[in-house]
């Protein structure tokens, strides 16, 4: 999780000057800034570590040559944005990249083994070293937080004091220094020691402080400190339970990511000399009221054909059927998928639109009937697409998957028209189940029975980890959808395998619900793995047979088997039964669900019950 060190900059008359005074401390790539480090999240360089600021000081600092806007209208529409931007790229030619604050502030020195805010140590400017024994301060292992987001210092007065009187546990009233240190008998909590030279009270070790209620019990409650905003940014009332949490624990930090694919009209960027106006647009009625809007705001002709316009206002209401009436979240993100999905089986061909098209969806030259055997119906060649994913907001101790809006924590503490988000432009093949067959197998009892045991230690988990288990978002988990999951999860192995891809480079968007019944496997990045045609030719009918086959036998034996096939629960509380990673599993970066919500047995059958299985006709059963 610690990025690399930052490369020496080069010196002479064509170096890029930085913007400010301030130190570079390593770097990251624009990716990273979305997924891993975006704002509020910790980042250990070296021996130091930083937190990422929020978006109120990255519309200061991010310039628009280094952080140039991108738009995804139907993405912008369902996150409530104008437009999107990029992260600055870390490089030698960066003048300015992404703002950190040092957190926590707490350090501790290995030599004399004061641990005090970093400050008191007095290290030279630009330094993070003791300044009475000159040697790396170490910054505190623990941190608290609480299930609102906000972040804070570990009470180590409190801990230590913990058995005095609760009248002089505040910092400082007792005339002592904090003291760490550690025992080196084993790598456990007992073996760190925290004391006061006050004498009041007793050596302490940190055994204990990862209990849920630990600092509960001390009469501690989250006072809403963010970090990230700076100190100018006042606390928020919160009052909820503070965890203990380690500084490099993944609870600590977990984006929330929204994403869309660029499809017509929207594709081609003829509307985005619009981005900043449709709020405005959309309250209108008449054709005459919109073309005058229209001179108004550009001060004269429009950009963008008025005919355009018009077509690009009936497409954003068909896809927000609710009218005048704001359409929640969750709504609108699952219009977003079911727009994209009507796209993707009616295809948009190349020879029918300009360069500029994004979005190349195309039916197969092959004969599909080849396909029919196996159940999977309407193939599609996707040549060319765009995803953006946009940072929504972020979560701690809360799973980003399934959080609701109460649970997020915002990137800026005023709200912003634009959100950090990245594009990916690749290839992809999409693919259907066969309704009807599809409509038999998910009535059969024992496959309603196998996901009811994974939808419900799924909802187990996801009230676990919630303060109010009335306010959980419902598991996603259904027969159609742990299937279509599955699926993509072995051809993506397969392909892999077969096409040269790695893994890591393809990622599934998963159509599962009702009326849908789809699958996109595509090009995750746009490097080398990225859209150089291999993944679009497997989809013709005669390779995607084969495929099919070909990952559907390799997924009836697991290097684990019979434990694997034979589990009654596997993965992380049990949201698995026939999956590990001698199997289906994945890389995160990926999959759609975080591994979760995946059995093979769904697709091959179990040797008690070889009819389970999706695919159980073509392997014989």
């Amino acid at each position: 999780m610690t990025p690399p060190p930052a490369r020496r900059r080069r010196t002479g008359a064509n170096s890029a000057a930085p913007a400010h005074n301030f130190p570079r401390r390593g770097a990251v790539r624009r990716a990273q800034a979305i997924t891993t480090y975006g704002v509020g999240s910790l980042i250990a360089v070296d021996h130091e570590s930083f937190i990422v600021s929020g978006l109120d000081e990255a519309e200061q600092s991010w310039s628009r040559d280094e952080s140039p806007r991108i738009y995804e209208r139907r993405l912008a529409r369902v996150l409530g944005v104008d437009y999107f931007r990029l992260p600055p790229a870390s490089d030698d030619t960066s003048k300015d990249g992404l703002r950190v604050r040092r957190f926590p502030l707490m350090h501790s020195c290995p030599e004399c083994n004061d641990l005090q805010r970093h400050r008191d140590f007095n290290p030279p400017a630009g330094r993070s070293v003791c300044g009475t024994c000159e040697v790396d301060l170490v910054p505190s292992r623990f941190v608290v937080a609480c299930e609102a987001g906000h972040l804070g210092e570990f009470p180590y007065w409190q801990w230590v004091h913990r058995s005095t009187d609760r009248g002089a546990t505040t910092a400082g009233q007792c005339g002592g220094k904090l003291k760490v240190r550690t025992t080196g008998r084993t790598s456990s909590l007992r073996s760190i020691l925290v004391s006061c030279t006050c004498g009041q009270a007793p050596e302490v070790s940190m055994e204990g402080s990862f209990r849920r209620r630990a600092l509960k019990d001390l009469g501690l409650k989250c006072r809403g400190p963010r970090p990230w905003l700076g100190a100018s940014a006042p606390a928020q009332e919160c009052g909820l339970p503070l965890r203990t949490l380690q500084r490099g624990s993944s609870a600590v930090w977990q984006p929330v990511l929204k994403s869309a694919l660029s499809i017509p009209p929207w594709s081609d960027g003829r509307s985005d000399p619009l981005a900043e106006h449709w709020e405005q647009l959309r309250e209108l009625n008449s054709r005459a009221e919109v073309e005058m809007c229209l001179k108004f705001v550009f001060k004269g002709e429009s950009p963008v054909p008025i005919d355009d316009v018009m077509a690009f206002l009936v497409a954003e209401r068909e896809e927000d059927p609710t009218g005048d009436e704001a359409p929640s979240f969750g709504h609108g993100y699952r219009a977003l998928r079911n727009k994209e999905y009507e796209r993707l089986r009616a295809g948009n061909d190349e020879s029918e639109h300009s360069r500029d098209e994004q979005f190349v969806c195309e039916t197969p030259l092959g004969d599909q009937r080849v396909l029919d055997p196996l159940g999977v119906t309407g193939p599609m060649l996707v040549k060319k697409l765009r995803e953006v994913r946009a940072l929504k907001a972020f979560t701690r101790l809360v799973d980003a998957e399934s959080t609701t809006d109460s649970k997020e924590m915002p990137l800026s503490e005023r709200p912003l028209r634009w959100l950090p988000a990245m594009e990916v432009r690749g290839e992809g093949v999409f693919l259907r189940l066969d309704e009807d067959r599809l409509g038999v197998w998910e009535k059969a009892p024992a496959v309603a029975a196998r996901v009811e045991r994974m939808r419900t230690a799924h909802q187990r988990v996801l009230e676990q980890r919630a303060d109010d288990p009335s306010s959980v978002v419902p598991s996603p988990a259904t027969p159609r959808m742990v299937l279509l999951h599955t699926l993509a999860h072995i051809l993506i192995n397969e392909w892999s395998l077969e096409a040269g891809y790695p893994a890591a480079a393809l990622r599934e968007r998963l159509y599962a619900a009702d009326d849908m019944a789809g699958v996109l496997v595509y090009t995750a990045t746009s490097d080398s793995a990225g859209s150089l045609g291999g993944l679009v030719a497997r989809g013709e009918p005669d390779h995607l047979e084969q495929a099919i086959r070909s990952a559907v036998h390799r997924a009836e034996w697991c290097s684990s088997d019979p434990l694997c096939v034979e589990s009654e629960a596997s993965g992380a509380g049990g949201t698995n039964l026939a999956a590990c990673h001698a199997c289906v599993m994945l890389p995160e970066t990926s999959c759609e669900h975080n591994n979760i919500l995946l059995d093979r047995a769904l697709l091959v059958g179990t040797p008690d019950n070889p009819h389970v299985g999706f695919f159980a006709k073509m392997l014989g059963h």
